[in-house]
């Protein structure tokens, strides 16, 4: 019977072809949709935690309560000894200390006076040759031009932000900024190359340089922000990363508000609240759409069931029964879901794969971004993408086929000779 049924399907267009249509084309965005939401989160969370707060994060207890408001007054101090405590009591995470500062970035003229002046988000990371700060930031990805730092004084701008100062390789560029006691501190760099993470917030005005030379620069002896922490194949595990900060903490029980403590990329900054505001928003914003297409596919299963109005008048008066009339449209309606499911599926893993691999810039949406996001934003296929679009491609079928054709039984046999001859 559904062998019959379904090469009637594919003979008869009339049939099948806008139902098939309609169900793979609504089956199709689904899926990329889902897709896509899933890469753009994971995108936004990998940047978050390479540049921002690392899967884990220890900082003192004054500086993780300040937020985003925290200073280099509030760095942690001894943090060879701490990062060498950390390496020892959990080996498969990755740690690696880092200190953010900012300041104005002074470019002197011929005649050593100031040019041309700009403030800086500036970033102090491990780039010595072992340090996997290189991996993490992608730095050697992201140069432009010139070459990493590799002596003393030497620093890296955002390409952007070099041009917009109008400075070459190897010119001086002087930092004005605050020591970690609160005194004015400035300090010479020559400029050895430029970068671009692409990421707008920091490609603006960024500046990067060896935590060695910033603790100088800045008096800030054995001391840094923060130590960060990656957990393997850089995925973010909540369970995981909740229980080795849960025994850091224990480990260091006391009131004094510079002792060590441990945060996971959830709570730390406030996250946790965007993490459950974007895992509820994907999941409205997924079924809203899912309903959506429900909908305009139960419709198209209705004006098919009316466009059939005299067939079935036809089968009803050569004899057949409803009931066997009702299960061969419900037969139907299974086929064109299945089918337009497995159409509709292949082509939205299609333009998911094409986003995975290649993405998707939005630079031009966000010249005003503050936040630091990547321009370039991408789909990421999963299981869940494989059998996402069945549910609305079947069930939405199959529903809108079902209600149209108890119109079966409604129809009086007496009545037939009089409907075909209209």
């Amino acid at each position: 019977m559904l062998a019959f049924l379904a090469k009637g399907l594919f003979r008869d267009r009339s049939r099948s072809l806008f139902p098939l249509l309609t169900c793979a084309i609504g089956v199709s965005l689904v899926v990329v949709l889902d897709a896509y939401q899933r890469g753009a989160m994971d995108g936004m969370f990998r940047v978050m935690s390479s540049f921002v707060t690392g899967h884990l994060r220890v900082t003192t207890r004054a500086y993780a309560k300040a937020g985003t408001d925290a200073s280099n007054d509030l760095a942690l101090l001894g943090v060879d000894s701490v990062l060498a405590g950390l390496r020892r009591d959990f080996p498969e995470v990755t740690w690696t200390p880092r200190t953010r500062f900012g300041g104005l970035v002074d470019v002197p003229d011929s005649t050593g006076n100031t040019r041309v002046q700009s403030p800086a988000a500036g970033l102090a990371v491990d780039l010595s040759e072992a340090s996997p700060e290189r991996e993490i930031l992608r730095i050697e990805k992201s140069l432009v031009t010139g070459h990493l730092p590799s002596a003393s004084g030497e620093v890296l701008l955002s390409d952007d932000f070099a041009r917009r100062l109008g400075v070459r390789l190897g010119d001086k560029v002087t930092l004005v900024s605050s020591t970690m006691n609160g005194s004015i501190a400035t300090w010479n760099f020559i400029l050895c190359g430029t970068v671009r993470f692409g990421i707008l917030a920091m490609d603006r005005g960024a500046m990067l340089c060896d935590i060695k030379e910033i603790q100088q620069a800045l008096d800030m002896p054995d001391a840094a922000d923060q130590i960060l922490g990656f957990l393997p194949r850089e995925q973010y595990d909540d369970k995981l990363a909740t229980r080795l900060a849960s025994e850091f903490n224990a480990a260091h029980p006391g009131e004094n508000e510079y002792a060590p403590e441990m945060e996971t990329m959830r709570t730390a900054s406030g996250l946790g609240s965007m993490f459950s505001l974007l895992d509820w928003a994907a999941a409205l914003i997924l079924i809203i759409f899912i309903v959506a297409m429900s909908v305009v596919l139960w419709n198209a299963g209705l004006m098919g069931s009316l466009r059939r109005y005299g067939e079935i008048g036809v089968r009803l008066a050569i004899g057949e029964s409803k009931g066997a009339v009702y299960r061969s449209l419900l037969a139907e309606a299974f086929l064109v879901g299945l089918v337009g499911s497995a159409i509709g599926t292949a082509i939205g893993l299609g333009f998911s794969f094409y986003l995975q691999e290649v993405g998707f810039n939005v630079a031009g949406m966000m010249r005003n971004a503050t936040m630091v996001i990547g321009d370039v934003i991408r789909a990421r296929i999963a299981p869940m993408s494989y059998i996402v679009g069945f549910l609305p491609g079947l069930i939405a079928t199959f529903l809108g086929a079902a209600i149209s054709g108890l119109g079966v039984y409604k129809r009086q046999t007496a009545m037939l000779a009089k409907e075909l001859g209209s």
